[in-house]
């Protein structure tokens, strides 16, 4: 079983920056794509940006050339740094890992983090 822990999440000011990390723990896994989501209030939860096997990224629309997506794959953990924030960023930003374990019987995972809040207000 893997556990995702995210941290970095808080308040701040439109135009500000914000960084987040979601560290992946657990035995014999390996992961194959790392990202994030969030779910704003009333709404359902979306893709933010994603990370795969290779370095291939997507990005939502709304955050392409403000949030940027990496990964270090030694220490399984992902980030995503965000600049130029919005009000309408303000969500719950969730964690998502995708891979396999390495023992028998390998078994696939798709594992959540707990969620960190972001506000943008003035």
């Amino acid at each position: 079983q893997v556990q995702l822990v995210e941290s970095g999440g808080g308040l701040v000011q439109p135009g500000g920056s914000l960084r987040l990390s979601c560290a992946a723990s657990g035995s014999s896994f390996r992961i194959s794509g790392m990202g994030w989501y969030r779910q704003a209030p009333g709404k359902e939860r979306a893709l933010v940006a994603f990370t795969g096997s290779g370095s291939n990224t997507n990005y939502a629309d709304s955050v392409k050339g403000r949030f940027t997506i990496s990964r270090d794959n030694a220490k399984n953990t992902v980030y995503l740094q965000m600049d130029s924030l919005k009000p309408e960023d303000t969500a719950v930003y969730y964690c998502n890992a995708l891979g396999v374990g390495t023992t028998f019987p390998l078994l696939p995972f798709n594992s959540w983090g707990q969620g960190t809040q972001v506000t943008v207000s003035s």
